[in-house]
């Protein structure tokens, strides 16, 4: 009887620590569902796309970063800062524009270097969708199911706080 109670014990502290391990990403079931999206639409358009990134703030202003991927390698972006200007009659007044293909990507150095699709999923799983005690996890894939906002904000921050991404649309070409 003694031998038989060591592999009983045995199994039951293994059971109990799988049964107690937490997942280390919040909405796992939801970013599933879109990473197969993605996967699907990856297939389908021959890994070339392009999708549009977007930012904003209380005080009015944003930016748009379109970016296209051809072959699984970015080709080109395109970039517009903003601000919604209050004087009357109320307007947006665009702040900064340009354009970069092949043999200039990247030269804007103020900017961040974009990523593919297949890099922002990377970022999603291992950084922005973390579980963290002090800040709300976000998720929503409203680009036919591809990830379309993914992020967290510190808890007690009040302004401009989110750090992910936004992505307005995602499309073939």
């Amino acid at each position: 009887m003694k031998n038989n109670l060591y592999p009983l014990m045995l199994l039951l502290t293994c059971v109990l620590f799988v049964a107690c391990k937490k997942d280390k990403i919040e909405h796992k079931g939801d970013f599933q569902r879109s990473y197969n999206a993605w996967l699907d639409f990856k297939n389908a358009t021959g890994n070339t796309y392009r999708y549009k990134t977007t930012t904003g703030s209380w005080t009015g202003y944003g930016d748009e970063m379109t970016v296209t991927v051809k072959d699984g390698k970015i080709v080109h972006r395109s970039y517009v800062a903003k601000h919604y200007d209050r004087n009357n009659p109320p307007q947006i007044v665009i702040d900064a524009t340009w354009e970069e293909d092949e043999t200039t990507l990247n030269t804007h150095t103020d900017m961040p270097g974009s990523m593919t699709l297949d890099e922002i999923y990377e970022k999603a799983r291992y950084e922005w969708l973390i579980k963290r005690d002090d800040a709300s996890v976000y998720f929503e894939a409203n680009n036919n199911g591809m990830i379309s906002n993914c992020g967290y904000v510190p808890k007690g921050c009040m302004d401009d706080c989110f750090t992910g991404i936004s992505i307005s649309f995602i499309e073939r070409l």
